[in-house]
């Protein structure tokens, strides 16, 4: 891959502290003291226990929420809000009911000045075209199915072409057949090297499907959060889940979060 050396960091969180306040005064710790980095090229997942804290991590990684102490470092310099060049997808998909499918995804270019109305609409067509939504950009979210309101919000996450895609739990309402076929495309995007996104960070539940797409897998602690191991991920892709070499990993990633 061009650019940045893979072994360089794209996002880096340095002793990340973080917490909330309850309502009766109780502060609850979620990180203290954490560390990590996102390199160039590298798809990385995030597993641990219920609560740990783990889409509080995505929201500091995408400069939505700020830590009370350390910093988040992203291409070399702190990350203070949220950038174009960092997408992200939610668990929920959260469109806007009243905004057609190619107007949800023009949403994520607001603030490219550079670009006219009508670059907008043809970034965003590109995109829907990408996830297989050609048909359906003048449709509302109230007519499309689960599976297609996740593909734009991939759409959507991926139309400014940012270097860093975050997903929250992406595939964790789906079908398990529209989830499979979700999987397979935001694998085959990132292994594309001429189309965004560069790194993704995805948090799931679902061992499994952490094992079956991504390179590193760092398993967190009961908050207040902590690595409680990283597992890296050998096998040749595309990943067949039924092979006692995909087990051991999963295995292992049962073990660190046990």
């Amino acid at each position: 891959m061009n650019g940045p050396s893979i072994k360089e960091p794209i996002l880096e969180l340095r002793n990340i502290v973080f917490g909330y306040r309850l309502r009766k005064g109780e502060n609850i710790r979620i990180f203290d003291d954490l560390s990590l980095d996102v390199k160039y090229a590298e798809f990385i997942g995030i597993a641990g226990p219920s609560g740990c804290g783990k889409s509080t991590l995505i929201r500091i990684m995408a400069g939505l929420i700020k830590p009370e102490k350390g910093e988040v470092l992203f291409r070399g310099k702190p990350l203070k809000k949220p950038t174009p060049r960092i997408g992200i997808m939610f668990q929920s998909p959260a469109l806007f009911p009243w905004y057609t499918v190619l107007e949800n995804v023009m949403l994520a270019l607001i603030h490219e000045k550079d670009l006219s109305e009508n670059d907008k609409i043809e970034r965003a067509r590109v995109f829907l075209d990408m996830v297989g939504l050609t048909a359906f950009e003048s449709a509302y979210p109230a007519e499309l199915s689960g599976g297609m309101k996740a593909r734009v919000a991939l759409a959507r996450a991926l139309v400014s072409q940012p270097d860093l895609l975050l997903m929250d739990e992406p595939f964790s309402n789906l079908d398990p057949l529209t989830a499979i076929s979700l999987r397979r495309e935001v694998e085959s995007l990132w292994l594309n090297q001429s189309m965004p996104p560069s790194s993704v960070v995805m948090v799931s539940h679902d061992i499994e499907e952490l094992v079956e797409l991504c390179d590193r897998i760092i398993v967190l602690t009961k908050r207040p959060a902590k690595i409680a191991g990283v597992v890296e991920v050998d096998l040749d892709r595309p990943r067949q889940r039924r092979s006692p070499e995909f087990y051991k990993y999963v295995d292992e990633i049962y073990t660190l979060l046990s």
